[in-house]
């Protein structure tokens, strides 16, 4: 396909339907955008919407149906053919190569830079910094992907994407690892480039899909069950048409916890993938029956504590107790041993194995043990039982749990793990991102969740960019910025915009 090189002023998908082993994922979808507008798809996880867009991105393809742009019909057989028709799409699951760099990664699909003799590199980090400056979405070219943090590999998606000069862009939640001020500014670039090219804005954050959309589309169970002009519904009407019922996210409203703490870090100093101190002298306690939430930037400290504390990263100095118990430099299943549950930032690489199906996946910490196994033996009538229970109580959307896992969507791998971890019974637990790509019923029950293991007395370390999730849970809520904490912060002292001024590393804002 050649080049497209004129703006669309139209995109139409019609009829489009794909069917799955056992799941119909598309039935008889159409939308239309148009020239300027910003189009909302949202539903529950595993209506449909990531599928859609990678049969729009040519990664699939569609059983029945078309697409048309500038009413012209096209088929996309790869997604290089999508991107050369002016589409480009930001990932949920980051499509990069993790042992190359960020320029590298640019440069695979940047063809201008390419000759017979070699890659002009130069004119491919200039157009990355020329990217980066502009729309403040500052990206270190020299660094490996598997160096980065989530949050700082949506960074490089969004860069790449923009580099290539999509024309229509589709952005499958970009703004998941972002400050509030940073979401905010990536909302109000969105609206200027609206006026040069139109999008699809997948989003399970309704606040957002108010900001930016013009119209809203709902899917449920693979199928369009409603479509409307977003400035016609409140965040809670969509949330209702989404779920079929009202949502309200639960708050803690607990007193105060006042025992003793159970876990101890002290003075803990901690190297990050590329050889930095990603923590250095850090300090934090969490009480038994305590939820402290741990609010910042993603990359700046978060990943490496989680690990150092879950046996997953070396500690170069300072101390972990764990009920009065040293985790530092033990090992993960020293770790789970004690009674740690995590919940862990690399879904698809920590949490669980892909290849392996939900039911394995939902015993992978407990094979060895009653009630899944007996002298070496795994009794399969319990795991299957327990399995379907599991799959049903957490809404996780698949035919069967004979599923591998990593066939699921990301939001329902991220349900498999949070069954996983909380039904096991920690006596702590570390929920990095709980509800990252979840939509706001499965976030609702998620939170619930949550709450009644810190009635029960479990301490829970919640680490999250998400700053309604951290005010809604929180007794405690700390900041952390470049490996250190910058304040800690009572629930009812915390607002949006102190915690992102501490997030954005003012030291201080009792002082503003």
């Amino acid at each position: 396909m050649d080049s497209y090189t004129g703006r669309i002023t139209s995109l139409r998908i019609e009829h489009i339907t794909k069917r799955f082993p056992g799941i119909l994922a598309s039935n008889d979808i159409s939308l239309n955008v148009g020239a300027g507008e910003a189009l909302a798809l949202v539903g529950e996880n595993g209506a449909g919407k990531t599928t859609l867009m990678n049969i729009l991105m040519g990664l699939y393809q569609p059983d029945e149906g078309r697409i048309l742009i500038n009413n012209e019909e096209v088929r996309f057989h790869t997604p290089k053919d999508a991107i050369a028709a002016g589409l480009g799409m930001v990932h949920q699951q980051y499509m990069l190569v993790p042992n190359m760099t960020v320029l590298e990664n640019i440069a695979l699909g940047y063809r201008q830079a390419w000759n017979p003799l070699k890659l002009n590199t130069a004119m491919i980090r200039s157009r990355i910094e020329e990217i980066a400056q502009h729309y403040g979405l500052p990206v270190d070219v020299d660094a490996y992907i598997w160096q980065l943090s989530v949050g700082e590999q949506q960074r490089v998606e969004l860069v790449k994407t923009l580099c290539l000069g999509a024309k229509f862009l589709i952005l499958d939640e970009p703004t998941s690892a972002l400050t509030p001020q940073e979401t905010d500014e990536l909302i109000a670039l969105l609206k200027r480039m609206t006026q040069e090219l139109s999008l699809i804005f997948i989003s399970h954050k309704l606040q957002e899909v108010k900001s930016l959309s013009t119209k809203v589309t709902i899917l449920r169970h693979g199928s369009v069950v409603f479509e409307g002009n977003t400035a016609d519904h409140s965040p809670a009407a969509i949330a209702a048409l989404m779920t079929g019922h009202e949502v309200e996210l639960p708050q803690n409203t607990e007193k105060p916890c006042t025992g003793e703490p159970v876990m101890e870090i002290k003075d803990i100093c901690v190297k990050s993938d590329r050889g930095f101190l990603a923590l250095n002298q850090f300090n934090l306690s969490i009480r038994a029956g305590e939820i402290v939430g741990l609010a910042g930037v993603s990359g700046n400290g978060q990943k490496e504590l989680a690990e150092a504390i879950n046996g997953l990263r070396k500690i170069e100095s300072g101390t972990i107790t764990f009920f009065n118990t040293g985790l530092g430099n033990t090992s993960s299943a020293y770790v789970i041993g004690k009674g740690m549950g995590y919940i862990p930032e690399e879904r698809n690489i920590e949490g669980i194995v892909p290849s392996f199906s939900i039911k394995e996946n939902f015993i992978l910490k407990d094979v060895a043990r009653e009630p899944y196994s007996r002298h070496s033996f795994l009794k399969q009538q319990v795991i299957n039982t327990t399995a379907e229970t599991l799959r049903q109580q957490f809404d996780i959307r698949s035919p069967s749990t004979q599923v591998a896992a990593g066939a699921l969507s990301g939001g329902n791998i991220q349900k498999v793990i949070l069954a996983r971890e909380l039904t096991r019974n920690p006596r702590f637990l570390i929920a990095v991102y709980p509800i990252r790509g979840l939509d706001l019923g499965a976030a609702e029950f998620i939170h619930k969740q949550l709450l009644a293991k810190r009635r029960e007395g479990i301490g829970i370390l919640l680490i999250s960019e998400e700053l309604e999730e951290i005010m809604n849970l929180s007794d405690r809520i700390a900041v952390i910025f470049k490996g250190h904490i910058q304040q800690i912060l009572d629930r009812k002292e915390a607002n949006r915009r102190n915690l992102g001024m501490l997030m954005a590393g003012v030291k201080d804002v009792e002082a503003l």
